[in-house]
């Protein structure tokens, strides 16, 4: 693990062929009932979970911990019902009136300047890399996390370094594709889950686990194989990544 950052874990179904949605990016239910408990189960065992806008618009709600063995396991461990679900994106461009803002999560914005402006009004603290303002709280959000590049992108190592500090050691990415290629890029993710599901969805633009240009084989993250179960039909893979001090 990163000193000063979470542990970070990725976690997400794919179909044979390798992809986690179809070519029109529809929500991905095509994982059984022992994937969805296996993904409630690391859910359970994080901090917060952190997912980009676009998997929260496909899906217009986040998974939550319902499983009352889970529940109690996190209140054996002085930990809340509910991990922190954090949304993170450049422009904020969210729809209030989905699902997500109805459900019982504690929920924070992982945002720009820019996309923090775009909910001005509805702020109630607003953290930045540099100072923490008290403003309005949005009622869809209990924290705004600003933190950014001179080029106005969304610093993230400054953000997981940021998260460290708030009580968050381990942080679960639940998508999509450009954001798991952000952290692969930036060595910033520890391990992965990935579960491969008796389908062929294909389409040269439907979307991959890691997203974003790719990488050079000699620059390509390397993978150490953990454990593989096999579950009816499906296969569960679990990957840690190599360092060079491995």
């Amino acid at each position: 693990m990163l000193q000063h950052h979470p542990h970070t874990t990725v976690v997400l179904a794919m179909s044979a062929d390798g992809k986690i949605a179809d070519f029109r990016r529809s929500p991905a239910r095509f994982g059984s009932r022992v994937d969805k408990a296996h993904l409630e189960k690391q859910i359970a065992a994080s901090d917060a979970v952190l997912f980009g806008a676009g998997t929260l618009d496909a899906y217009g709600t986040t998974l939550t911990v319902t499983d009352p063995t889970l529940v109690e396991l996190r209140a054996q461990g002085g930990k809340p019902p509910q991990p922190v679900h954090i949304v993170i994106t450049q422009s904020a461009n969210l729809n209030p009136e989905i699902h997500f803002f109805k459900q019982p999560v504690r929920r924070w914005l992982l945002t720009t300047t820019a996309g923090a402006v775009s909910w001005k009004g509805r702020l109630q603290t607003l953290d930045s890399t540099w100072e923490a303002r008290a403003q309005e709280y949005p009622p869809e959000f209990e924290r705004i996390l600003v933190l950014e590049t001179p080029t106005r992108e969304i610093d993230i190592p400054a953000a997981l370094k940021h998260l460290a500090t708030l009580h968050i050691t381990r942080l679960l990415v639940l998508g999509g594709g450009e954001l798991v290629a952000s952290l692969l890029r930036l060595d910033l993710i520890d391990e992965l889950w990935l579960t491969v599901c008796p389908l062929i969805l294909g389409g040269n633009t439907s979307p991959t686990p890691v997203g974003g240009k790719g990488f050079l084989p000699d620059l390509a993250p390397k993978l150490q194989l953990l454990e593989v179960h096999t579950v009816e039909q499906e296969v569960f893979l679990h990957y840690r990544l190599q360092r060079p001090a491995d």
